[in-house]
């Protein structure tokens, strides 16, 4: 059992409030996923060829205290790499005006216990061990900004409690899946992509699912197409939320066994497990509230 959370604004006004309003969802969440949470924003894409990764340092020692700046000058004695950080806790925010592969394979030559947990133009994710409002606290969600985020509660049911197996996943650049439930096939999906070269970090089913689709939307389908094919390919019960620069997309499989519920306004859209994660919005009480249908696509546009 997990909790699922998202929140697209549609008026620009609500920006700056993007995070002052999911703290209370993802919160919300909290018995359904006490053990880890996290969060992926997106936000204006990076100008130029400029692009970013969000970095975790909690499995390196003294990583509460990580040297990010040293980091960040050998990157471009090594690179010229014109990186930069912005850091917060055991996340650091690394741009850079190179592709995001070859600062990954930078990093992990330099410190091979740093993990990336994502990467692109538009995308900041935050994952850790804890309860969501001490996951929240520590990295200051209160105050995000952006136009859209998915968030995730975990309860572990199949692979250990550790920072890298919280949610969001992400594969790719820029793309990001919470997942609620569990898939029977994993390990078939994961041999079905070894021969294309896709690699996993993780023992967790949700990765899975992510680089499915990740693979499908690099091979040119649209959002749309790569979930339609998803549904033949990903096998069990689940609820994913999805996350690109432009959009916000929710499926449920065909039986519809994990709940979710849709409030959306003129001014928003905002998901999750359950309704009380909702109940604080502003004019939740006009909005157009529903059950997303099982084996339908909901895709909303940021």
């Amino acid at each position: 059992m997990c909790g699922i959370v998202g929140l697209l604004v549609k008026k620009p006004a609500l920006r700056e409030q993007l995070g002052q309003l999911t703290v209370p969802m993802l919160i919300g969440m909290t018995e359904r996923g006490p053990d880890s949470a996290g969060l992926a924003i997106f936000t204006p894409p990076l100008t130029g060829s400029r692009k970013k990764v969000s970095v975790f340092s909690g499995d390196v020692e003294g990583g509460d205290h990580y040297d990010w700046h040293a980091l960040v000058r050998a990157l471009n004695q090594a690179l010229n790499a014109q990186a930069e950080v912005e850091v917060k806790g055991k996340h650091g925010i690394v741009s850079f005006a190179l592709e995001p592969e070859a600062v990954r394979t930078w990093i992990k030559g330099y410190e091979p216990l740093l993990k990336v947990f994502s990467a692109g133009k538009s995308i900041d994710l935050y994952k850790d061990v804890g309860t969501p409002a001490e996951v929240a606290a520590r990295y200051g969600f209160g105050n995000f900004q952006g136009t859209h985020l998915v968030a995730h509660t975990r309860m572990a049911t199949e692979s250990t409690v550790t920072p890298d197996r919280a949610h969001p996943f992400t594969a790719g650049e820029d793309f990001c899946l919470v997942h609620n439930g569990s898939l029977s096939n994993p390990n078939g999906i994961r041999r079905m992509l070894a021969p294309y070269g896709i690699g996993f970090d993780t023992d967790n089913d949700t990765e899975a699912a992510t680089r499915f689709l990740e693979w499908r939307l690099r091979e040119g389908d649209a959002l749309k197409d790569a979930l339609q094919k998803g549904f033949a390919v990903l096998d069990g019960f689940y609820t994913f939320l999805m996350g690109t620069p432009t959009e916000l997309a929710l499926i449920r499989d065909p039986f519809a066994c994990k709940p979710a519920v849709v409030a959306e306004t003129d001014d928003y859209v905002a998901i999750a497990s359950e309704f009380r994660s909702l109940a604080h919005l502003p004019d939740v009480r006009n909005a157009h509230v529903f059950e997303p249908a099982p084996e339908e696509m909901y895709v909303w546009q940021a």
